[in-house]
């Protein structure tokens, strides 16, 4: 242990413990900016500067090691002002104009300045307006850009992309995208990540809320929304809400107040995914399809755009079965349509979705028999569906539990463990196993695809599973760093599997880059165990029992991988290059 004094109180740590960590471990906050434990300890924003008695220069506290006899002082008079300068310095460069910015409140930075009282800033201001294409899915600002260097570091050390940069020496230090290309020419899978890693508002999702807003004020559109089941795990977060208080039910009643026609949870079209994806599944395995290399799940458009643009020839190996998002939108338009006796062209479906990049999904045009043009009109994040409950006045304590609309009301456990990463695997193991064997397995027969945590084993959970004489090997992975590492393992012949699981984002959609951003945090894994929780608890726990999908089969699609299930519910997977 090291003994060390901080303001006045004497403490111990282990060895190798930070000056940052030491003191926060014994309810001392010291505050920072670039911070980010493992990922950004390069200390450019010196804002996390402490006096060392003894020593003349100040010294950072994030990347100094805690020593034996030191005696630190976080906020003494010679701290503040070097922390004060810095700030002003920053906000010289930083657009400030805060009341406009998608951060505001739920900023480091105007955290900072405010705890310093900062109500003036003595330099000349300076902000770099570079230019952004407006309509990409993922807004960068280039004047609110405080040099942090966190998106870059998140981008190149945890999804393995190194889509952000550093450019320029000096006051001209900026961050760009990388190799002086534009984003739509960078390899950006639009996981969002570096937003929420962002400490400021340099970084953020297009805003679709108002066209959902004039959708719903358009007396010619039926508005459909779906929530996807991820962002009940977390819409609550900034709505000062309990766990349980924030349900699925509520948010459905928040979109009807807010003018929506109906409402839907998209557990019921993650249930019709595994009843196309696990079909497919068991063709391709029993056909040999997949002895060489396995099938891999194509839920996650961040995943889908990673081996597009990163092993193009591995795309053949994706299912083709659309994503939840993508086949609810097509039920809504075809077999909805039916229902309530409106044209396509009227339904405006709305996805409700923790997830930047099913903002770049529902781009795909699609022309059919049955409608054409989307099968999503719009997709807002959980932060959007957030904005939008405040800008409609509508106070969480006031929400009421409100089931989904018929004919599309039922979802199973199976289909709310699509959130977090492995449960796609699983829900559709346990579909598997009855329509090999024509008997339900143990309901959690197959949790061993479930991830303890984030990076544990690389971020891949392997598991075996023998159905009579069937083995299946199966492999779940999140974060695109570790699934690049896990492809090149596949590509060299150094393990083999039948199905994977991929997700993009760290613990998947839980920890998706559209959900409530907590600085510095990581939510992920809690949300998901939200998550399994809630499949526990559930009386239906296999999609393959959800009543409401097979009437649809019956009355529509007539059964998994139809002539008609394929064109509507599947799709066509086209290499990058």
């Amino acid at each position: 242990m090291v003994n060390l004094m901080i303001d006045g109180k004497q403490i111990s740590v282990k060895e190798n413990t930070t000056i940052m960590e030491a003191a926060a471990l014994n309810g001392i906050p010291i505050p920072k900016l670039c911070y980010l434990k493992g990922i950004n300890e390069i200390a450019a924003c010196r804002v996390c500067v402490v006096e060392l008695e003894g020593k003349e220069k100040l010294i950072t506290s994030c990347n100094n090691v805690a020593e034996e006899g030191m005696v630190i002082y976080t906020n003494s008079p010679k701290v503040r002002r070097h922390r004060r300068t810095n700030v002003e310095l920053i906000l010289s460069q930083h657009d400030c104009q805060c009341v406009s910015c998608a951060r505001s409140g739920n900023c480091s930075l105007q955290s900072v300045a405010n705890d310093l009282n900062i109500l003036d800033i003595p330099y000349k201001k300076v902000l770099e307006k570079q230019p952004w294409d407006l309509s990409f899915p993922l807004i960068r600002d280039s004047s609110k850009c405080i040099k942090c260097m966190r998106c870059v570091q998140v981008c190149e050390k945890i999804q393995g992309l190194g889509v952000w940069d550093v450019e320029g020496t000096g006051s001209r230090t900026t961050v760009n995208v990388a190799g002086h290309k534009s984003i739509h020419e960078a390899d950006c899978a639009l996981c969002g990540q570096c937003i929420t890693h962002c400490p400021v508002g340099a970084l953020r999702e297009r805003d679709d809320t108002e066209k959902v807003w004039s959708a719903i004020a358009d007396k010619n559109k039926t508005v459909v929304v779906q929530v996807a089941p991820a962002v009940r795990t977390a819409w609550g977060e900034e709505l000062g809400m309990k766990p349980d208080e924030a349900t699925v039910g509520k948010i459905l009643d928040a979109c009807k107040r807010m003018g929506a026609d109906y409402v839907f949870d998209t557990t019921f079209s993650a249930d019709l995914t595994i009843m196309e994806e696990g079909t497919e599944f068991l063709k391709r395995f029993t056909e040999g399809e997949l002895k060489e290399r396995p099938m891999f799940t194509s839920c996650c458009p961040g995943w889908i755009r990673f081996i597009k643009s990163q092993y193009p020839h591995l795309v053949k190996q994706l299912s083709t079965a659309k994503s939840p998002q993508q086949m609810f939108g097509a039920a809504m338009k075809t077999y909805f349509a039916d229902k309530i006796g409106v044209s396509p062209e009227q339904i405006y479906t709305v996805s409700v979705m923790p997830c930047v990049a099913k903002k770049g999904e529902r781009e795909m045009e699609l022309f059919y028999g049955e409608y054409a043009g989307h099968d999503i009109d719009a997709v807002i994040t959980t932060r959007e569906l957030v904005k939008m409950i405040r800008s409609a006045h509508i106070s969480p304590d006031t929400l009421k539990d409100r089931e989904s609309d018929r004919p599309m009301q039922q979802g199973s456990g199976a289909g709310v463990i699509f959130g977090v990463t492995g449960g796609v695997m699983e829900a559709a193991l346990r579909s598997a196993y009855y329509l090999l064997k024509k008997e339900n397995p143990p309901a959690d027969a197959f949790k061993a695809v479930r991830s303890p945590e984030f990076q544990a084993n690389e971020g891949v959970a392997e598991a075996e599973f023998a159905i009579d004489d069937v083995k299946v090997r199966t492999a779940v992975v999140s974060g695109l760093g570790n699934t690049r590492a896990l492809l090149d393992k596949i590509e060299r012949g150094e393990v083999h599997y039948d199905f994977v699981e991929v997700m993009a984002c760290p613990g998947g959609c839980v920890g998706g880059g559209g959900q409530p951003i907590h600085d510095g945090e990581e939510f992920a894994f809690d949300r998901g165990q939200k998550l399994y929780c809630l499949d526990e608890k559930a009386q239906l726990r296999f999609s393959h029992e959800n009543e409401d999908i097979l009437a649809m089969y019956e009355e529509y699609f007539e059964k998994p991988m139809s002539h008609k299930a394929h064109m509507l519910l599947h799709t066509e997977h086209v290499r990058a290059d």
